[in-house]
């Protein structure tokens, strides 16, 4: 039984390392954060293990632990700067190093950085880990109708931040879209 509850693990942790890891790096302050948050995902994943649902389900559910190990982590943080350099220069690369750009995304970032932490995860999901609402509703355990819901309001809210602070969504004549945008 224990032979199987370990191959079970083994296999698990090999086909999911490199998603809960770059996960975990994109919402952490430091690569060492991250190691630690993954660290602590799969210590409950092999406490777990007889939990673990079968086939891409488990990479699901691993997104929930993660999220949740990455929630306890961040409310131990004082203070947390790098999350927005880290955006910044993703957006930057994303988009290109003239001035005008930098300047513009700085914006966009600096606004994102102002929504609610439940909408940036929602757009994150969707964005960076590329996410449907079907495999969001069920790493976050809520409806698939709710993520719908809980999305469209994310956007909307986003929207409406870009708005007030008068950043410009099209600008030579080009879609200049934050990446959470962009593939929704």
């Amino acid at each position: 039984m224990q032979d199987e509850r370990l191959a079970r693990f083994e296999t698990v942790y090999r086909e999911t390392y490199g998603l809960i890891t770059a996960y975990a790096a994109r919402r952490c302050h430091s690569p060492q954060d991250a190691a630690d948050v993954v660290a602590e995902t799969f210590t409950i994943a092999w406490r777990r293990v007889d939990e673990l649902p079968p086939g891409q389900a488990a990479t699901l559910w691993l997104y929930g632990v993660a999220r949740k190990v990455l929630a306890n982590h961040h409310r131990g943080q004082v203070r947390r700067q790098a999350r927005s350099v880290e955006l910044d220069d993703e957006m930057a690369d994303l988009y290109g190093d003239s001035p005008e750009s930098r300047a513009e995304l700085t914006g966009i970032a600096q606004v994102f950085r102002t929504l609610p932490d439940d909408d940036r995860e929602l757009l994150s999901m969707v964005a960076w880990e590329g996410l449907t609402r079907e495999e969001i509703a069920t790493a976050l355990g809520v409806s698939r109708n709710a993520v719908r819901i809980r999305l469209y309001r994310a956007r909307k809210r986003f929207s409406r931040a870009l708005s007030d602070a008068d950043i410009r969504l099209i600008s030579e004549g080009r879609s200049r879209l934050l990446p959470a945008e962009r593939s929704l």
